[in-house]
């Protein structure tokens, strides 16, 4: 990496992660979690899937995440709680997000969905995926180097 790359790197405003699950039967989403230095917030998009290995981002759920959200995911990912359950009310929807962890070892340790129901139709539009241990670790990082930038230590 060069001085250059390094330094556009450390002054990028948004960064992201994404979980991408794609599956042969069509039915498989994917989560991106993008930190947005200029809004002071984590923006979390979910967007089904639409082909073999294609997602509907015209048609994704977004949540606006501040520290309170990023403490209850966190304390989920950190084995505290066996669940995180945030929810986010506005005029136009109504927005949720959930992460469980799941004991059982023939299956993804942890499972992640967001959903939105939109006020004026009552229609639901619902992400789900499972995340494995790699996953979650590197989700785990990117949720405290946020809360260290949201909180500026």
């Amino acid at each position: 990496m060069t001085a250059k790359t390094a330094s556009s790197a450390a002054t990028k405003p948004n960064a992201e992660y994404a979980i991408y699950k794609p599956n042969g039967r069509g039915n498989g989403g994917v989560i991106r979690f993008e930190f947005n230095r200029t809004k002071g917030a984590v923006f979390v998009d979910a967007a089904t899937q639409s082909g073999e290995k294609q997602f509907d981002w015209e048609s994704k759920i977004t949540m606006k995440w501040g520290l309170n959200d990023l403490g209850a995911v966190l304390a989920t990912l950190q084995g505290r709680q066996e669940q995180a359950k945030l929810f986010h009310q506005s005029e136009k929807a109504n927005s949720a997000f959930e992460l469980t962890y799941r004991d059982d070892p023939q299956k993804a340790p942890f499972f992640m969905s967001m959903s939105r129901q939109e006020g004026a139709t009552k229609n639901v539009k619902k992400v789900t995926i499972p995340v494995t241990h790699a996953e979650a670790a590197i989700l785990e990082t990117a949720m405290r180097a946020a809360i260290t930038r949201l909180i500026g230590w």
